[in-house]
């Protein structure tokens, strides 16, 4: 049975209206309502069971979309390219009975300027539950042949390695961000099961990044940040001033507040906070941030509930991520689950979330000004069968446009994708 697609619009916020409750202007200061947006149903060429998406825009304009499917033994990475409004068959980029495979820390794919395609996945390095490594693979040709794997991270210790975020470093490079848990290994395994914070030891989770070559060769391997937290995703945006990496930090008194760092002139930038919530959290949210750029416009959307309230924000820098304005507060309350996926483009800014209430889960769907200074539209996209953990997070990407989001729900025990275009 498939989600039942909402096509519900929200009014659009009057001019001046940057938070939901903000007061309307008068009415004859109302700026001209935008163009109507409605959902339609996107078909995948995946299986029955899939889940694990990722999306993307390729330099050249294409879609690209992977994603896990389980196999009689272990799992296989997939991937499929949708060009001039069609699908290419599904092709596997790699399969093995000894990855790493959950909800929340997932493959990605990547495309450089000289036509190559590059994935990761996560493999187990020990038997402890959170022991693995990312591998990675590069191919010159377009997906029909995949190199022989290596390891993002080289440093052999039974850690966890994961939440990756992948960016064209070069034509022909890839740029790599990872947390690593390097520094924590030896801990107590159980102490992680919940995604807990710092270990009996007192050691934290890392942030670091690489460049890999054309022959899968690791160059510039940097520590970014030596305190994260220990299992939010990581997000990365292409800015005219270089690649722009956001995640979610961490202090000693335990404040997991957003931030970045970019990559400009071969070095990193000290991280800086997006804004400053103040989330005191003794334990891993599993909700990490997501970050789109247009030039140097830049758009954060992140999670957070300071002072006990589920909330749901957004942030705008015009300076390539130097400063961010205030942020806009796009939901807030209980229901309010995050998993936030955003995009930019010259039309809007787009946010992409998760709710789930008494009556279960929906997929919200936002349209903004670029400067984020009013609201056009709000649809729920789609109700969801699954609820908890299991649907995972939304990807987002917009083209033309238009808005292509694809999710993972939970029908009968069993994963599936869906996907949806949003467009006039």
């Amino acid at each position: 049975m498939k989600p039942t697609l909402v096509l519900t619009l929200t009014a659009a916020l009057f001019a001046g209206a940057c938070t939901r409750d903000a007061t309307p202007a008068q009415p004859a200061a109302v700026a001209p309502v935008a163009t109507a947006f409605a959902a339609r149903t996107w078909a995948l060429p995946v299986s029955a069971a899939a889940a694990q998406p990722d999306l993307i825009s390729a330099p050249d304009g294409r879609l690209l979309l992977s994603w896990v499917e389980p196999r009689q033994q272990g799992h296989a990475l997939m991937f499929a390219v949708y060009d001039r409004g069609q699908w290419s068959a599904a092709q596997t980029i790699a399969q093995g009975d000894d990855w790493f495979v959950n909800w929340a820390d997932t493959p990605h794919l990547a495309a450089t300027g000289d036509g190559a395609l590059w994935a990761h996945w996560l493999q187990k390095s020990a038997s402890a539950t959170y022991a693995y490594d990312v591998a990675m693979t590069r191919s010159s040709d377009g997906g029909r042949t995949w190199a022989k794997p290596v390891l993002v991270n080289n440093d052999g210790t039974p850690a966890e390695h994961g939440f990756v975020s992948l960016w064209p470093a070069a034509r022909d490079a890839l740029g790599v961000a990872w947390l690593d848990g390097r520094e924590a290994a030896g801990s107590d395994d159980n102490a992680h099961a919940g995604h807990g914070g710092r270990d009996e030891h007192g050691d934290a989770m890392t942030l670091r990044a690489a460049t890999f070559d054309t022959q899968l060769q690791r160059h510039g391997e940097a520590q970014l940040d030596a305190m994260t937290c220990d299992c939010c995703q990581t997000d990365v945006a292409m800015t005219a001033r270089g690649p722009l990496l956001v995640f979610r930090d961490r202090t000693p008194e335990e404040i997991r507040d957003i931030a970045v760092a970019r990559l400009q002139d071969g070095a990193w930038t000290t991280p800086h906070l997006v804004h400053a919530d103040n989330w005191t959290m003794p334990a891993c949210p599993v909700n990490g941030p997501a970050i789109a750029a247009h030039g140097n416009d830049v758009l954060v959307g992140w999670y957070t509930a300071a002072g006990n309230t589920p909330t749901l924000k957004l942030a705008r820098s015009a300076d390539a991520g130097d400063r961010f304005g205030a942020p806009v507060t796009i939901d807030s309350g209980d229901a309010v689950q995050g998993r936030v996926d955003v995009a930019f483009d010259d039309g809007a800014a787009w946010v992409a979330w998760v709710r789930e209430g008494a009556v279960g889960q929906t997929l919200q769907l936002a349209r903004y000004t670029p400067d984020l200074s009013r609201e056009l539209q709000r649809i729920e996209v789609a109700k969801l069968q699954g609820r908890g953990r299991g649907t995972g997070f939304p990807q987002l990407t917009v083209q033309a446009g238009k808005a292509y989001l694809v999710w993972t729900d939970v029908v009968d025990a069993a994963p599936q994708l869906h996907a949806a275009v949003i467009g006039s």
